[in-house]
């Protein structure tokens, strides 16, 4: 088999990676229908040592004014970034776990790497193991990024769009900028032995296992394309500067830049590397579109996010009857944001706004501003949107998928001057 990493660069897309999966319909059919039990058993089963201990839910502190909570997960106010600077600060960077946050000892913690695509094929058994410290010795490697949840803004396909779809009902909430250090996953693969018959990544995290309508899915996983994996991607151990907090995937988490959240691991627990494909639950399963228009197994497994805009506001925020500069960011999975533009008359008419970063960040957000003084008191609706440097812009309407990921829709922002 063709090395994956060497001479495939195109497979850092995971849709055309997907085209060469030689994956049948048919076949993943079974896989979709059988993810639970097969399909764990299929990623590498259970691991050889559980979390030392679970928290309840989420750890740090939750204030009504910096969080909407939504059970397990909690989603960031905007108005909370309001002069906070580029990066989001820890303490009210948004959560999205799928069970509670597990207290991991970074003494006894070790990432496992093990699979045929790695030389001699280390078994889960027998993995090639690295503590903490080791990653600590080698190179260290610092990038700004957002991580954001795949269903952010999931909210607006019912409030905005009057369409049933089914998980958290984020609003923009669900995404957040940090500065990352930590090592390369190039670097450790490499160490660990990788072969150019490697295809594929299988990262795995130490949260407790997913239930999932009563059907145990295992720990959440989701593969790599080792083409992905050696690019760009880090294993972080610090966050804005500070050891990762637990929420946010002490000791060691995986960002995988513009990539959906759901990439991201959190809790990095072992890494299988395999000479063939692999699959989970969250990648047929789940992170996939589901819905008219889409094959009956859905699309190809969703990659990169799509191009949002949000204003630093409170939801249906009371605003005196003055001039205001109206501020907000934007930013996308496929680059720089290159125009940004607001409407405060719902959408009948547009002016573009002023883009405050000279030279912004591709992994980032972008931060603007717009000056506005209301005619008259009463209901507003305010618009956003903005378009990046590949020309992908925001819509009016998003397309429709059951599961209500990646709106990327124009989103109408209500506010009463009074």
């Amino acid at each position: 088999m063709r090395s994956g990493y060497r001479k495939d660069p195109d497979l850092t897309d995971e849709a055309t990676y997907e085209g060469v999966r030689s994956l049948s319909r048919r076949g993943l059919l079974r896989l979709t229908a059988g993810a639970g039990a097969g399909l764990a058993a299929g990623a590498g089963g259970a691991l050889a040592a559980a979390p030392a201990e679970a928290a309840a839910g989420i750890v740090k502190p939750l204030p009504p004014e910096l969080f909407i909570e939504h059970g397990t997960n909690a989603e960031m106010r905007w108005e909370a970034m309001r002069g906070q600077g580029l990066l989001t600060p820890a303490d009210r960077f948004f959560v999205r776990n799928h069970v509670a946050t597990p207290l991991i000892d970074a003494r006894t913690w070790r990432l496992k790497l093990w699979g045929s695509g790695l030389r001699g094929a280390p078994t889960e058994e027998r993995p090639v193991e690295f503590s903490y410290a080791d990653l600590l010795r080698l190179r260290a490697e610092t990038i700004t990024a957002f991580i954001e949840c795949t269903g952010n803004g999931r909210g607006f396909y019912t409030a905005q769009q009057g369409q049933a779809v089914s998980g958290t009902p984020w609003r923009l909430g669900g995404v957040g900028v940090a500065r990352w250090r930590g090592v390369r996953l190039s670097t450790v693969l490499r160490l660990a032995g990788l072969t150019r018959e490697a295809v594929d990544i299988l990262p795995r995290g130490l949260d407790a296992e997913y239930v999932d309508k009563g059907e145990n899915l295992g720990r959440v996983r989701r593969p790599l394309p080792v083409a992905k994996a050696m690019k760009d991607v880090l294993l972080a151990y610090e966050m804005n500067g500070a050891p990762l907090p637990p929420d946010h995937g002490h000791p060691v988490r995986l960002v995988v830049p513009s990539w959906t959240g759901i990439a991201s691991i959190k809790w990095l627990g072992d890494v299988q590397v395999a000479a063939e494909p692999l699959f989970s639950p969250w990648n047929t399963r789940f992170y996939r579109l589901f819905g008219p228009g889409h094959p009956e197994e859905g699309s190809a497994p969703l990659t990169r996010t799509n191009v949002k805009s949000a204003f630093e506001l409170p939801w249906d925020a009371p605003l005196p009857a003055r001039a205001h500069v109206l501020r907000g960011r934007s930013w996308s999975g496929s680059g720089r944001i290159r125009r940004t533009e607001v409407s405060v008359d719902g959408g009948a008419t547009w002016r573009p706004a002023r883009i405050l970063d000279r030279h912004p960040n591709p992994r980032g957000w972008v931060r603007w501003e717009f000056p506005w003084t209301p005619r008259t008191a009463g209901r507003y609706e305010l618009l956003a949107r903005s378009t990046d440097e590949t020309g992908a812009s925001q819509p009016a309407t998003a397309p429709y998928n059951t599961l209500g990921y990646l709106f990327g829709a124009v989103v109408r922002h209500p506010v009463t001057i009074a």
